[in-house]
């Protein structure tokens, strides 16, 4: 490898202005390099200066900030004293990004193959009756399936993990020295990250191309860098390689963030980080991280540390990084369940689905004039679920297995073709709900006991409200408070989910993105429901925050004996919360059990497919990729729903026959052709909703 750097910072520190005038660090006296053909991992919390030092990287800076102090080399040329054509020929040629959306970075009304030209044409010496060839080169560098048909496509018709492809074929269109990614995979489910980083290690390997990965995913880091930058209030805190980092981390902060991370072999809670990171300009003159450190001394509130070169190489910026042993990374032991994991559902459960299905397909103007419906298969179909009072119940499977479609027919936002959804009487034993389909048909008591919190708060919550305007709209509606009570009630809720009563006057804008997920919780419980519908709503957030929010709802949780519904692509999170788990494929059932038995022992293939891509934080640790990286728009006619992509498919009774369900005493059952010796074969299909 080169020791020359392509990308060389130095002491480099951007700001913005204050109302006051003051300058206001964003990133502190930075030295970071990167050389061909290595990748580089850039982690901390949100806020940390990922994104704005991976930015600077190119010479760019958001509207707002300036540089400081410091410069930023490619080669021989120092980006930022640059005219703004030099700097355009170098972006996206010799230097190119990766976005975190793709969705938002592809021009919608643009094929793909139009806006895949584009990108040759500006970054390529090739001539244009070359590129036409190009674009398809791309697509199959990038693993893309028919280039040609996809070439043809718009980006709507492209799954999420098709259009990153895109777009990291856009940036390599100019044959990038180094390529930026900007959380390329964060909201992608387990299977199409792990395809997704697989095909960036190889493109790294075959083009040379170096990388600055950026990602709040610890997993995806260990998975893809060979070095690992962390960063805390604008400053570098901790270097070195990845397995330094990962496995022997010597600074606290670093130690904290991986312990702040579930993990798939434990039932427990990981340990939040306490406290939050200091306000740019508002570190002081001791260590960034000394409010929030447990192995903090005098010296580091009164002088801030340097980087200091460890023995093995690595450098931290800690006062007594040999004392970060002592960190306390114990996970959070679980409270008693008020189910029992080993249990199946009750027999009077607080919420019931029967034959549930679910159709996104339109009838054409025959079909309407003849009363009839598109002769497709549903997008989701034959649910059957008992979800027991105070159990959390996760629902798990890939993009477009209809997890999200569930939660909003069950919340009477998306009406069934079929089936019935019940509530279970508010007291144990009483009058089954049944629940009309559409939310506008159901009485403001129905309303009030299912409450549905979403994956972005920034579009669920209205940004012109202020926190107090938010929370009082659930407690006028229905429990006709006002004035000093309407208030009160408003600071209790708060203070629940762990913020003050300053926060009422704040608009979103004005908050963190796990404070604001905090104050989407705080208004699903101002309505006291019985049953809380959790749509990925710790996705977008880093690993500290996200564990400080299931903290949260674990503590809520057994508080009021709520019930969850928790749709999540991070199975992780999935095994640290759930009681039970329901694992979908193609809007099909495909297992359900006990979450401790569902994770110890996967009986069905697509839950094997789901499990062995799950990435860790452990270097050199390879997902098992069991299935390809298929996209598949609809499921089968007939047989079972995973037929295209299972290992262990058994011919032609996997394409022609309906799977049975097989159930163990448990109540863990599969639906699947093979059954497992431990599992009984249950009775007719039938029956199968009284099961689970």
């Amino acid at each position: 490898m080169n020791t020359q750097p392509l990308i060389d910072i130095r002491d480099l520190s951007v700001g913005f202005a204050s109302r006051a005038g003051h300058m206001l660090p964003v990133l502190r006296n930075i030295d970071f390099q990167i050389r061909r053909g290595e990748t580089v991992g850039l982690v901390g919390e949100s806020g940390s200066g990922k994104s704005t030092l991976a930015l600077a990287a190119m010479g760019y800076l958001k509207t707002g900030l300036k540089v400081m102090g410091g410069q930023v080399n490619f080669g021989a040329q120092e980006l930022f004293s640059l005219t703004r054509p030099a700097l355009e020929h170098l972006r996206g040629g010799k230097i190119a990004l990766v976005p975190q959306n793709a969705g938002q970075s592809l021009t919608p009304t643009l094929r793909i193959g139009r806006q895949l030209q584009e990108s040759v044409a500006l970054h390529s010496q090739l001539l244009p009756a070359q590129h036409a060839q190009r674009v398809l080169e791309l697509l199959r560098l990038v693993r893309l399936p028919e280039p040609e048909a996809i070439a043809q496509r718009y980006p709507h018709e492209l799954s999420g993990g098709q259009q990153q492809r895109v777009a990291i074929a856009m940036s390599l269109a100019g044959e990038p020295d180094v390529l930026l990614l900007d959380e390329p995979t964060t909201g992608l489910d387990v299977t199409t990250q792990a395809h997704i980083l697989e095909l960036l290690r190889d493109i790294n390997r075959q083009t040379g191309t170096a990388m600055v990965y950026v990602s709040h995913d610890l997993g995806a880091i260990a998975r893809v860098c060979d070095r690992v930058v962390v960063l805390y209030a604008g400053e570098v805190v901790l270097q070195g390689t990845t397995r330094q980092v990962l496995l022997a981390p010597a600074h606290p902060y670093a130690r904290g963030l991986l312990a702040s991370i579930p993990r798939i072999s434990e039932a427990t809670l990981p340990r939040a980080l306490p406290g939050r990171p200091p306000m740019p300009g508002g570190a002081g003159a001791g260590c960034a991280f000394v409010d929030r450190c447990s192995v903090a001394e005098a010296e580091c509130h009164s002088r801030r540390p340097v980087l200091q070169r460890l023995p093995d190489g690595a450098t931290t910026r800690c006062h007594f990084h040999e004392k970060t042993v002592q960190w306390d990374n114990t996970p959070v032991p679980p409270k008693p369940q008020v189910l029992r994991a080993t249990q199946p559902a009750p027999a009077a459960p607080a919420l019931a689905i029967d034959d549930l299905a679910i159709s996104y397909a339109r009838a054409n103007l025959l079909e309407q004039l003849l009363g009839r419906r598109p002769n497709v298969p549903h997008t989701v179909d034959g649910i059957n679920l008992r979800v027991g009072a105070g159990e959390t119940l996760g629902l798990v499977g890939e993009s477009g297995s209809g997890k999200s479609s569930i939660l909003k027919a069950i919340a009477g936002l998306n009406p069934p073709v079929q089936g019935h959804i019940h509530l279970g009487g508010a007291e144990a034993g009483t009058t089954v709900d049944s629940l009309p389909p559409r939310v506008g048909q159901r009485s403001p008591a129905q309303l009030r006991r299912i409450q549905l919190i979403f994956q972005n708060p920034d579009d669920s919550l209205n940004p012109r409200h202020t926190v107090a305007q938010i929370l009082e709209q659930p407690l006028a509606l229905y429990f006709g408070l006002s004035g000093e009570a309407l208030r009160q009630r408003s600071v209790a809720l708060l203070e629940r989910v762990r913020l003050g009563e300053h926060y009422l006057e704040r608009l979103p804008s004005q908050m963190s993105g796990g404070e604001k997920q905090r104050v989407a919780i705080a208004r699903a419980f101002a309505a006291e429901p019985d049953i809380v519908l959790c749509d990925e709503v710790t996705s977008a957030l880093d690993v500290s925050v996200q564990a400080a929010v299931l903290e949260l709802l674990n503590e809520l949780k057994h508080e009021r004996g709520t019930t969850y519904l928790f749709v999540s692509h991070d199975l992780a999170v999935v095994r640290a919360l759930s009681d039970r788990v329901a694992v979908l494929y193609q809007g099909r059932l495909c297992e359900i059990g006990p979450a401790a038995e569902v994770y110890a022992s996967p009986s069905h293939p697509y839950t094997e497919v789901l499990l062995g891509a799950v990435l860790e934080p452990v270097p050199d640790k390879t997902p098992l990729l069991l299935a390809d990286d298929i996209v598949e728009l609809a499921p089968p006619a007939t047989g079972c729903p995973f037929q295209r992509r299972c290992p262990k498919k058994l011919g032609d009774l996997c394409v022609t026959t309906a799977p049975p369900w097989h159930f163990a005493p448990s109540g863990h059952g599969i639906c699947c052709h093979i059954a497992p010796d431990q599992l009984t074969v249950s009775a007719p299909s039938a029956s199968v909703h009284d099961q689970h």
